[in-house]
């Protein structure tokens, strides 16, 4: 069962309550035991005052008063630095639904491999994911998803917690090998049925649907019977798998997002082998049992566009039409600042950006790759055909992104990176770190890579605009972790004020690109509704608006963000 946000202690907060000031209610007692305190401190100076008139020596009545008088300041000022912390004068800067443009979505993200769990269950085939995550060392905690969150049972109870919080949108991914257990063939009723029933009861609480079709969890077997993406088979098998979703879902799914994050899982999944399937050829195969890490990513890269092109066009012939729905991409980007005003750094930082986002939507606005990335990968990066060149051009409707963070980046001017590793990841010339002048750029969630630096997601989306001009955006993916430390209080993990914080500014610095920029963005989805299972952190961090009790039946609690959100939707704009 879940705990709802409504009979929480501190919601008594009044429809214009900024963080600050929620933070201040939740500190309302603790406020008031110190005034208390104080209180009773002074009537005894009151009284030490009366009771040593007559004593003669004034040394003697300091040495009494000190301890009291240390006791008064320690008190006044922890009272003054609360206030600072908790009090009204941010209140200006609170982010509200109205403060955006009519009909801006609000929603929050999930995976199926991250959430569902009941992985051998309604005939579901196994995926690369399940075999990855049972290799010893590759998942820090040593757990896997088999349970998750348990949100194959329980999305009826998830999907009551959304409506309640306000959301607008749910984005779901299907697990391909629900679909089809073996990777093709004929589809599973049994999968149908769960996603099918998803998607009403979203529905049902007006709440729409935005479905991704793949989150990295692919079909064992396809990795298996051909090496997955390595292959060109897979464009077929996935526009295949895609259209079987359009047929069967899309008559009320109106948003699809072919794929999520293929840089991370080019990169991470056959460059560094970290992630599934576990590819990579660095420091001879010490890590990973085979890859090769120099060209490996660029042709998963590429079968990933084309298999996106022929889903695009397929929903284009077969769908669109009837259906009406708009297909996209998620695309995860950082922002790259030029560590220096030198022009070797600015045009690093460029290369950067090339390389992670230009990878994948510049050939999706242009039909080719980067200019910087042709010059830098040579014959190691495939090159699309006149006629691949036109497919994949323009075959989206809208760009999702998701964004976490921002680092600084120089010139790799002697390519050590490139000596020591010789991989794709080090083709950008560039050298990334989270430091200028010995000062870090942000403020860090509990993972290390997660700086906190808001004006970053200003820049990225004033840089989309004017590359690429001004597409659709979606903020498909933005959220902050804690550390999940096993004796932490859980008053003290509910109250996660610094998550509240992280949207606010991020929030506000999006609304900036907005109204300054003109940046054409069209919605905000929250990573993530409830802590999950974080791929290679395993449990030990919480993204999630709503706590998870492991221990306890997977209870959902609402932590504090959850009321903070309710204000902020509370009043819904009309949809356009």
């Amino acid at each position: 069962m879940a705990w709802r946000h409504q009979s929480r202690p501190f919601a008594i907060a009044g429809p214009n309550l900024c963080p600050e000031e929620k933070g201040y209610y939740s500190s309302f007692l603790v406020m008031v035991a110190r005034v208390m305190a104080i209180r009773r401190i002074i009537l005894r100076l009151s009284t030490v005052r009366l009771t040593l008139k007559g004593l003669a020596s004034q040394a003697k009545l300091r040495l009494q008063l000190l301890p009291t008088l240390h006791q008064l300041k320690v008190l006044v000022g922890a009272a003054a630095k609360s206030r600072r912390r908790h009090g009204f004068a941010a209140c200006a800067e609170a982010i509200r639904r109205a403060d955006f443009p009519p009909g801006f979505v609000f929603g929050t993200a999930s995976s199926a491999y991250q959430y569902e769990g009941a992985v051998n269950e309604g005939q579901r085939g196994p995926t690369i994911w399940d075999t990855l995550a049972r290799r010893p060392g590759r998942v820090i905690d040593f757990s896997n998803a088999d349970v998750a969150v348990d949100h194959y049972h329980r999305y009826k109870e998830d999907v009551d917690l959304m409506k309640d919080i306000g959301m607008d949108a749910y984005r779901f991914s299907i697990s391909w090998s629900r679909i089809f257990p073996n990777g093709t063939g004929e589809p599973n009723e049994e999968g149908l049925n769960y996603y099918n029933s998803l998607i009403d009861a979203l529905l049902d609480k007006g709440i729409q649907p935005y479905a991704t079709i793949f989150h990295w969890d692919l079909p064992q077997a396809l990795e298996d019977r051909y090496g997955g993406w390595l292959d060109s088979q897979i464009v077929e098998d996935f526009v295949h798998y895609a259209s079987t979703c359009f047929k069967e879902f899309g008559d009320r799914v109106k948003h699809w997002i072919t794929f999520n994050e293929p840089h991370n899982f080019a990169i991470e999944g056959y460059d560094l082998g970290i992630q599934a399937p576990g590819r990579c050829s660095i420091m001879s195969h010490l890590f990973c049992r085979e890859g090769k890490s120099s060209t490996e990513p660029y042709v998963v890269a590429h079968n990933i566009l084309l298999a996106h092109a022929g889903a695009f066009h397929a929903y284009k012939k077969y769908y669109k039409k009837e259906q009406g729905g708009l297909i996209g991409i998620a695309l995860d980007s950082k922002w790259y600042e030029p560590l220096s005003d030198a022009n070797e750094d600015i045009e690093a930082s460029a290369r950067a950006m090339d390389f992670e986002l230009g990878w994948f939507l510049d050939p999706l606005m242009f039909g080719h790759y980067p200019a910087s990335m042709q010059t830098l990968a040579g014959d190691r990066l495939p090159q699309f055909s006149i006629q691949a060149s036109k497919l994949v051009s323009g075959s989206l409707d809208f760009v999702g992104i998701n964004h976490y963070t921002t680092l600084y980046v120089r010139n790799d001017r002697m390519r050590i990176r490139k000596l020591v590793m010789n991989d794709v990841s080090t083709d950008s010339a560039t050298i990334p770190t989270a430091y200028r002048h010995g000062k870090r750029i942000g403020d860090t969630a509990a993972s290390s890579w997660l700086h906190i630096v808001p004006w970053g997601m200003f820049n990225l989306m004033k840089h989309i605009k004017e590359k690429y001009g001004n597409p659709p955006v979606i903020i498909t993916e933005n959220g902050m972790d804690d550390a999940n430390h096993p004796f932490s209080r859980l008053e003290n993990v509910l109250q996660d004020d610094k998550r509240i914080q992280y949207h606010n500014d991020y929030m506000t610095s999006l609304l900036d690109a907005i109204r300054k920029e003109g940046c054409n963005v069209h919605g905000y989805f929250v990573w993530s509704l409830l802590d999950n299972w974080e791929w290679n952190s395993g449990y030990t961090v919480r993204f999630g608006l709503y706590y998870i009790d492991y221990n306890n039946n997977l209870t959902r609690i609402p932590k504090a963000s959850v009321d903070w959100f309710s204000q902020v939707l509370g009043q819904k704009t009309a949809v356009m």
